[in-house]
């Protein structure tokens, strides 16, 4: 575990190298200025490099194998038609009797979510900038309904087999559609609020999931049909966070 630490945050440091010496060379020859405060910014560096660190370990540790093994788990036949009906099943069940990995990935999308603190610090800052207007646990709720919405959409993708881009067409004509008709204010927040969601809690678990799904499937190829749920996780809250703001408004006018 000690050489997987050192490895994971030697790598981090390698990833992270570029970052600085773009930040330092345009500090240095553009600007023309020292970088205030070098020694927090040191320390800055530090921290971030062993906190990253210590997350790329964990998350390969715990949550990809927790996404995975719960995508095992709720697909295995025992599980869908009972151990007693499995010796005698010739066909691999029905997309209606996966029920239970619907229920999970509305969970996880709801609560990974509303866990995520890059969404957090976006609900804080609209919330300022707006004068209290746009609610923080609004917002968060908002978003986490469009991404539990559209993981568990994209679960029944997988376990259907069916296009991917079909789904991604029909999602834009909707968020075009409600562009036209969205109160201005909450258009480019709806559009960032779909970035801010696909961060460090939500990912990893989403992708653990959705290749845990293509590989116990029936059928199914974890190359082509396990990638596909963050696109979802992505679109969704752009839908619901416009419908949030067009019911609020339709709400004020009316009541």
């Amino acid at each position: 575990m000690a050489q997987n630490l050192l490895d994971t945050i030697w790598a981090t440091m390698m990833d992270v190298l570029p970052i600085a010496l773009v930040i330092i060379g345009f500090q240095s020859l553009v600007i023309r200025r020292p970088i205030p405060n070098i020694e927090r910014v040191g320390f800055g560096f530090v921290y971030v490099l062993v906190g990253l660190a210590f997350f790329l370990l964990g998350l390969e540790m715990a949550l990809f194998p927790i996404g995975k093994l719960m995508a095992q788990q709720l697909t295995a036949p025992e599980f869908i038609m009972g151990v007693e009906h499995v010796s005698g099943a010739s066909n691999s069940p029905d997309w209606n009797q996966y029920i239970w990995v619907y229920v999970f990935a509305l969970a996880i999308g709801f609560s990974t979510t509303i866990a995520e603190p890059s969404l957090l610090a976006v609900a804080l800052k609209a919330h300022q900038v707006s004068g209290g207007v746009i609610g923080v646990w609004g917002l968060r709720i908002a978003v986490a309904i469009g991404v539990a919405l559209g993981i568990a959409l994209g679960a029944y993708r997988i376990i259907t087999g069916t296009p991917l881009h079909w789904y991604i067409i029909a999602g834009y004509v909707i968020v075009l559609f409600q562009t036209l008709f969205a109160p201005r204010m909450i258009i480019p927040l709806a559009y960032d609020s779909g970035g801010v969601t696909t961060s460090t809690v939500t990912v990893p678990l989403v992708a653990a999931l959705g290749l845990g799904l293509a590989s116990h499937i029936p059928g199914r190829n974890p190359v082509f049909d396990g990638f596909g749920l963050i696109a979802f996780a992505s679109l969704f809250p752009i839908i619901t966070v416009m419908a949030y703001a067009q019911i609020s408004d339709w709400w004020a006018k009316y009541h």
